[in-house]
């Protein structure tokens, strides 16, 4: 196929055609011909989104240094770029040479969050892969997987020839030197495959074998060849690697509209709740002058005028209020704007937003949580009442006027007691300020019980509980004028079924996409009855997954996964949460979770070349 993209006649017919043509400022064309290795880099959402990804601009820069690598883009092309694509017989094309997935060696996708999961298969399908690796030939990518969701891969086992678990800056480029030389010596697929699985921190699920008992649990998940480990160990990276400072800049708006930079990984606050709090572990710090370098650089390269300091709690960055002082002082004359998320409740937070430098302040976002103080302790975000109302009313007076808060329903030993303390705690904010009101947008999310954390054994609310509580908020804010947002509990539950799931629910998601399921986690695209469908043309029941209280000796269907978190841990906090027993920050003791060699053995491992 003569690589020329996509045609005008399709394009002017089409929502945001830029999305599909590439030739973004820094954009990398390598030389196709030239590449001995060619790997395409596929988020299964839209251009949009995908660009505000963080993992996509590190894997693409990585990538395109390895001598003799091409990498490229591939985004999922929304409903009306899909259906003209089918009609006029056109496959998914990468951004940067035009060429059908098909004609890659490794087609790599970034698994983020589990609704995105149909669009991967509609992906591949569309590049002219079949869907499910076991009808994969020689001639066909070697179809890759990481990101938070390759935690638990099972669901997804059934599509993905191998998963890098973990972080993949010091895995990936050894998988990639594997790669080159099984190419050049013209190997079978199932030897590469047997010989990555040797690599720490790589999955190839047709390399084991799941077997169940007769009540439908995991009896056991057991490794067929030698080289594939019992465990399969997070790959965790001992020091973060240089940040990127000339990402692609979009043709147009994207979600995340700015330059980036990590200040850290990780997170110290043990909330119960939290996957990424865990999965993320140990934290580690950028130095103060590398980020204040990359600063300088992204703005140099991409031309932002505004830069996120990235964190799961830009707050507990040592030094952050050095780190911020030494920006605003060193942009004093040049319009920089500074976003920092991610923030604590607390004054030190507002102080902080305080010293930066705004034509307009923009609104302030806090995650109390909970309504209640007792429900705080039991997910271990022990936030008192007080220090929210006197975090808020201190913004309140030095001008803040815009605030959004973040709480969750159907936590563990949720009343409706803590539902209602939810109406009357941001009704008491509404009402802080002599002059003007402050503005005040609530969201509330349902809570899943997410894999790897202290809550994974435990049931979602049904959707009858979920809904009275969500009516209770809804009453109860709208006497006070306050705008308020809520999950659809049918996409909620598909969402723990999908994170919790064995590798039945491979079916499921290969008959919910048959029946046009695309796009889940967009309202307009979500279709649950697809979903009721594909779950009983499966023969499985979606309650069994999400509406299961499990017990702590059951062998889950990601007990294979070794995330270094011991599983011990999870089991004491899990317990402590039911005592309402605080755990403290890692900063100030630590806790005992079974990372204290983790980060040097990672080192040890990957001392040498690769």
């Amino acid at each position: 196929m003569d690589s020329v993209g996509y045609p005008d006649t399709i394009l002017h017919k089409v929502t945001r055609p830029a999305r599909y043509t590439g030739g973004e400022w820094n954009s990398v064309r390598a030389d196709w011909e030239a590449a001995r290795l060619r790997m395409a880099l596929a988020y299964p959402d839209t251009y949009e989104i995908g660009m505000s990804n963080m993992a996509l601009p590190i894997f693409y820069d990585l990538l395109n240094r390895q001598p003799g690598v091409l990498a490229e883009r591939v985004f999922a092309p929304w409903t009306d770029m899909e259906a003209a694509m089918r009609q006029a017989g056109i496959p998914l094309l990468s951004l940067e040479s035009k060429h059908p997935l098909r004609e890659f060696d490794i087609v790599g996708f970034s698994l983020g969050y589990e609704l995105t999961y149909t669009n991967v298969l509609n992906m591949l399908d569309l590049g002219g892969i079949p869907v499910l690796s076991a009808e994969r030939g020689e001639g066909h990518p070697l179809v890759i997987a990481g990101g938070g969701c390759a935690l638990n891969p099972e669901p997804m086992a059934d599509f993905i020839d191998l998963f890098v678990v973990g972080e993949g800056e010091d895995v990936v480029p050894r998988l990639v030197a594997n790669a080159l030389t099984w190419k050049q010596d013209g190997g079978q697929k199932r030897d590469l495959l047997r010989r990555l699985a040797g690599l720490p921190g790589v999955y190839v699920p047709s390399l084991y074998d799941v077997e169940y008992h007769p009540d439908g649990t995991v009896a056991s998940i057991r490794a067929t060849v030698p080289e594939a480990p019992p465990a399969v160990q997070r790959c965790v990276v001992a020091e973060l690697p240089p940040p990127v400072t000339s990402p692609v800049v979009p043709y147009i708006e994207v979600v995340h509209d700015r330059g980036a930079v990590e200040i850290q990984r990780g997170c110290t606050r043990g909330c119960r709740f939290c996957q990424a709090g865990v999965i993320y572990r140990p934290p580690r710090y950028r130095e103060p002058g590398q980020i204040l370098k990359a600063v300088d650089q992204t703005i140099a390269n991409c031309g932002y005028s505004e830069v996120s300091l990235v964190s799961l709690s830009v707050s507990d960055y040592p030094g952050i209020e050095s780190l911020v002082d030494s920006l605003a002082r060193r942009y004093a004359e040049f319009p920089l704007t500074i976003s920092l998320p991610s923030l604590r409740i607390d004054g030190f937070s507002v102080d902080l937003m305080e010293s930066l430098r705004f034509t307009k302040k923009p609104g302030l976002t806090f995650a109390p949580e909970a309504g209640t103080e007792r429900l705080r302790a039991v997910v271990n975000k022990a936030v008192p009442d007080e220090q929210i109302i006197s975090t808020v009313a201190s913004a309140v007076e030095k001008g803040w006027a815009n605030f959004k808060l973040y709480f969750m329903v159907g936590l563990p030993t949720e009343t409706m007691d803590d539902v209602e303390a939810i109406v009357d705690l941001v009704r008491h904010l509404r009402r802080l300020g002599k002059g003007g009101r402050p503005r005040i947008k609530v969201s509330a999310s349902t809570f899943i019980p997410k894999a790897h954390t202290p809550f994974q054994w435990l049931p979602q609310q049904g959707p009858d509980e979920l809904e009275a509580k969500q009516q209770v908020l809804r009453r109860g804010l709208k006497g006070g004028r306050i705008p308020l947002s809520w999950e659809n509990p049918n996409t909620s539950l598909l969402e723990t079924v999908l994170s919790r799931g064995d590798r039945r629910i491979g079916n499921v998601i290969y008959h919910a996409w048959q029946f046009g399921s695309t796009f889940d986690s967009w309202d307009e695209r979500f279709s649950y009855d697809n979903w009721l469908r594909a779950f009983d043309k499966a023969g499985v029941s979606p309650d069994f997954y999400a509406y299961r209280q499990r017990s702590l000796d059951e062998n889950l269907p990601w007990s294979h996964i070794d995330i270094g978190v011991s599983p011990e841990f999870l089991k004491q906090e899990y317990r402590r949460a039911f005592e309402g027993v605080e755990t403290p920050d890692c900063k100030l003791a630590c806790n005992a979770c079974g990372l204290e060699t983790r980060e040097e053995a990672c080192r040890q491992k990957y001392s040498g070349d690769p």
